[in-house]
Formats: structure tokens, sequence, C-alpha cells
């Protein structure tokens, strides 16, 4: 990579639904991409002073991580998986970013009536009396995850482009590819094997260790990534929600909002009283913040304490006093040093 790429830099997946996604949750949280035209494979991060986007195909960035010239990179846990080996200076700092879920699965013809897992699966192969031969474009993680099924006789067929034929011309007996929606493989008459799940994917984010060992400025901006990412993400599964209350302090609204599994909060609502000069009663406004999936069951929850004229917004940040992401990177970092 060119030395004139001076500062920290972040590798991001160049094209394709990963790329996509990828400029949609940085902009999301914050840290959006400027690219001074299109076609440039550079770009800057204005939020993040000092920070270089440099654009590369997905299995092209773990490569840059490894070797150090991008200090950090953004592409799918499956790609890693295959890339890295356990000498590698290459670390995940943040494993699940929430998009580009995928699944590597072991496949064979749905014709093959009575193949359904792996022990079927080696039963089968015994009776070939041959290797079985399966095509893949991830050989490390698929014959690893043979061999602990004891699947010894094997072998594995690299394949570029459509796996999806390889058992129709011949090729191979079943193959070990990615599956998302599975419409593609109902499409070409294939199935999962129930147990042949090879690894659970998705976007992540990953860090040469030896350079936030040795670049200061490495090691605050993965900081500084971090915040953002986690707060975003955290914020992304909540909403803030504000209701009047009638009662006698804030410590009795408090009281009552306890008496309800979800009523506290993060760390309990905040309560603040009402100035209504018409009102002989006593009215308090309740803050808290609660998880998106669970409003409607807020909402009931408020209205069987007598809450009134609930307010819902949506939340942009939660930022706590350090990401665990962080605090696990750094311990790490330690126990490796």
């Amino acid at each position: 990579m060119n030395d004139q790429w001076s500062g920290v830099r972040l590798g991001l997946p160049s094209k394709g639904p990963l790329g996509e996604s990828t400029l949609a949750l940085l902009d999301q949280a914050g840290m959006k991409v400027v690219k001074p035209s299109l076609r440039q494979y550079v770009a800057s991060v204005p939020t993040l002073p000092g920070l270089t986007v440099l654009f590369q195909r997905p299995g092209d960035l773990v490569t840059s991580v490894r070797e150090g010239s991008l200090d950090f990179c953004i592409t799918g846990l499956d790609v890693y998986a295959e890339q890295i080996s356990a000498q590698d200076p290459v670390i995940p700092i943040h494993a699940g970013l929430g998009y580009g879920h995928c699944t590597l699965n072991l496949i064979v013809p749905e014709m093959l009536q009575n193949i359904n897992s792996c022990a079927d699966l080696a039963a089968w192969q015994q009776s070939l009396e041959r290797p079985l031969r399966v095509a893949t474009k991830f050989p490390n993680v698929t014959r690893a995850f043979l061999q602990e099924r004891s699947l010894q006789n094997f072998e594995l067929i690299h394949a570029e482009g459509t796996l999806e034929i390889a058992p129709t011309i011949g090729s191979a007996d079943l193959i070990a590819d990615l599956v998302s929606s599975g419409n593609t493989l109902r499409e070409n008459h294939l199935k999962r094997l129930a147990d042949g799940q090879i690894l659970a994917s998705q976007a992540c984010l990953i860090a040469n260790k030896n350079n936030l060992k040795n670049k200061p400025e490495a090691l605050r901006m993965a900081r500084q990534i971090l915040e953002f990412i986690v707060a975003y993400l955290r914020a992304s599964e909540c909403v803030s929600v504000f209701v009047n209350m009638r009662g006698e302090s804030p410590e009795s609204i408090a009281e009552l909002m306890f008496t309800q599994p979800l009523l506290s909060g993060l760390q309990g609502p905040t309560i603040s009283p009402v100035i209504a000069p018409s009102r002989p009663e006593k009215w308090f406004a309740a803050h808290l913040v609660v998880r998106k999936a669970r409003l409607s069951e807020v909402i009931g929850e408020l209205r069987q304490i007598g809450g009134s004229g609930v307010v819902v917004s949506p939340v942009s940040y939660i930022f706590e006093e350090e990401p665990l992401e962080y605090r696990q990177m750094i311990a790490r970092l330690e126990e490796e040093a």
C-alpha cells in the first residue's frame, strides 16, 4: 500500500452489499465517509481527523491488516476466519456490527433424501470407497469442521464463481457455501445439513494488534471508533419514553414504576415535577430509555399505573463510561504483551 497515506488507516469493502451497509453504519454512527470522487479509493472521515479510509476487496482487507499496512478494517467474520491463523497479529475488536448476516453451511442436493446430517454424510462417504468431494471457497474452515466431525477421507475442491452447479455437473458431491435467505438453495434443489453449519458470519471490525501496541494514535483512534459504533448500536435498539403521572413525590412515582418489570430504564427513571398552575393535583414527568422491541409492553405497563401523554423519541447514542469492547481489546493486548 502507498506510504503517502500517513496517520491511521481504516480499510472498507470497496463495493457490494457489505460495502454499502458499512458506509450506512458509519454515517448513522456519526462517522460519515467522504470521498472526493466516487471512483477514488481513498476517503476521509471529517469527524475523525487523522484517519484515512481506503477501499479494497474484503479478502484483500484482511491481508492488509495482517501485513500492517492497514490498522483496522471492516469485513465479514467468514473472511476473517478463513484467512487468519493463531500466529497472525490480527484481532477482532468488534465481532458483531449487526449487518451482513449469513452462515457457512454444508449443502447437498435434495435428491439425496437420506443425507441430512454429518453422520449420514460419513456413512455415505464409506459407501463411495473414494474421497468425498467438497467444493468451497472456504477450504481452511471447511477442513477444520469436517475433521472435527471425524470426516477424514475428503477432497476439497477450490472453486471461484457459482458453487451451486458443482453437484449437478458432477464436479463435487456437496458444497460448503454461504447462505443468507436460502432462496438460491431452493431454486437449485439443494439443502443444508441439519448439523452442517460451519460458522455464522456478520460484519466485524478487526485490527492489527502490533499497530495498536506501537502506534499510540492507532490505539486512540480504536477507542474513538468503538465509542461511536457501540453507542450507536446500543441506541439503535432503544427508544426514549416520556410520560406524565399523578403522585405525591418523585419517590412515590418511582416506587409505582418499579412494580412493573419493564419500567426501570437503564439505571432507573428520571422524574421531575410538571408545572401546571390550573391543576390541583401534583403531576410529574418520568423519563426512561427502554428497548424498542418491548415498547408496546412498556406502554401497557405505563397505562396500568396511570401514565398518560406518553411521548416516544428515537435515541441517537448511548455512551457508557467505557465501551466493553474497548476494555476487552486492552485486556487482550496486555495478555499478549
